[in-house]
């Protein structure tokens, strides 16, 4: 997609009528704004700028006669795959793919989303699993968030415990509007990413996605891989602060993550639970590290438990000074950017290659319009004629 122009929005060439409406659907559907080219001409113009070109059948030989550059990203589209010469252009123009519909609308969908979101690369996810309960995880989860997001890194943190009590509590984010998992457990498919990082809670410059005070005690494996699929197309950094024990919805998202931290405190008795918990993770992410939280009652340093877990250590906790009255009054670990626990998180961030600080404006770049929020749930609307005859649709 280099080269591309900033702002350029995928090209639908058809002056068919019934094959322009359900393009521009399927491109309300995955959230993207088209151009609509109506004649070969227009079409040549917008050729190169764009994202994707779809090509309807009935411009095909047309566009061919103009022999616009070869480039990747075009494809032919018709409700008919019956004409030779429908091929014989397809050719010519060195289409990708020959589609028809409505086989493949759900494959054109994905693809207008992959063009109207770009395909930079995808944000590093890490999971955080206390070794036994109170082990710390979400302290650590939230406070590497946290500490990526003053930063300038594009951070979500996701709360994949239900059981938890809800992360946001943790960074005193309890009272701001947004999306929370009950909303979201019917979620399947491909969801937006703008929509998405719009629609949830911000706890200043961290999106967070944790629980209300219902009854939802689950997540379906389908939201979960939806939601994260959708999260890590959308920003730098995901953490997730998972469970120990391993649901549908935790399998799912270890699946998904580039690194998992098992946050073990140094105790005899936390390290033979610990055992259990890794043995289990292990077997689902392949990158599994080792965060050693002190004080240790028996002088237990981080090289024994990591020895004795027979994992690599990916850092060592010291207590941090008033942590417990800072979380009792809502005020987010890490936030200040100083103590131990601020300084393990930058040290972390650096080892995944997100440690430096970003530029603000690379992080107003994730800002999204209102359109966003409106093809999240994804409704399958009629074009407006209006917006066609002057040739856009969004």
């Amino acid at each position: 997609m280099s080269g591309l122009l900033p702002g350029s929005r995928p090209v639908v060439a058809t002056a068919d009528e019934l094959l322009l409406d359900d393009l521009v659907r399927l491109g309300t559907a995955a959230g993207a704004g088209l151009e609509v080219a109506a004649d070969a001409g227009i079409a040549r113009r917008l050729w190169s700028a764009a994202p994707l070109v779809l090509v309807g059948a009935d411009l095909v030989a047309d566009l061919a006669r103009v022999s616009p550059p070869r480039r990747p990203d075009v494809v032919v589209v018709s409700h008919t795959l019956d004409s030779r010469g429908l091929w014989q252009g397809a050719v010519e123009l060195g289409a990708e793919h020959v589609l028809q519909l409505p086989d493949a609308e759900q494959w054109i969908v994905h693809r207008l989303a992959d063009a109207a979101e770009g395909e930079g690369r995808q944000a590093v996810t890490v999971g955080v699993v206390g070794g036994r309960g109170g082990a710390g995880a979400s302290t650590l989860a939230a406070a590497l968030a946290v500490t990526a997001a003053g930063r300038g890194v594009r951070s979500l943190l996701v709360d994949g415990d239900p059981l938890g009590g809800g992360i946001e509590l943790i960074l005193g984010g309890e009272d701001c509007t947004g999306m929370r998992w009950p909303e979201l457990v019917a979620t399947e498919g491909r969801v937006s990413a703008g929509a998405l990082r719009s629609a949830l809670p911000r706890v200043d410059d961290l999106v967070v996605l944790s629980w209300d005070r219902g009854d939802l005690l689950t997540i379906p494996r389908a939201a979960m891989r939806s939601v994260l699929n959708a999260a890590v197309r959308g920003g730098d950094l995901v953490v997730v602060d998972l469970p120990r024990h391993l649901d549908e919805a935790t399998e799912a998202a270890l699946a998904q993550c580039t690194l998992a931290l098992l946050v073990v405190p140094a105790e005899v008795r936390a390290v033979a639970a610990a055992a259990r918990v890794r043995s289990a993770v292990s077997a689902l992410v392949s990158d599994l590290r080792l965060v050693v939280r002190g004080p240790s009652p028996a002088g237990l340093d981080g090289e024994v438990v990591a020895a004795a877990l027979e994992l690599p250590l990916a850092g060592e906790l010291a207590p941090e000074p008033r942590l417990d009255v800072m979380l009792e009054h809502g005020e987010a670990p890490g936030r200040r950017g100083k103590g131990p626990l601020a300084a393990l998180c930058r040290r972390l961030l650096a080892d995944l290659g997100i440690g430096s600080p970003r530029q603000s404006a690379q992080s107003s770049q994730s800002s999204q319009s209102a359109a966003d929020l409106d093809a999240w749930p994804a409704r399958r609307a009629r074009p407006d004629r209006r917006a066609r005859r002057n040739g856009t649709a969004a």
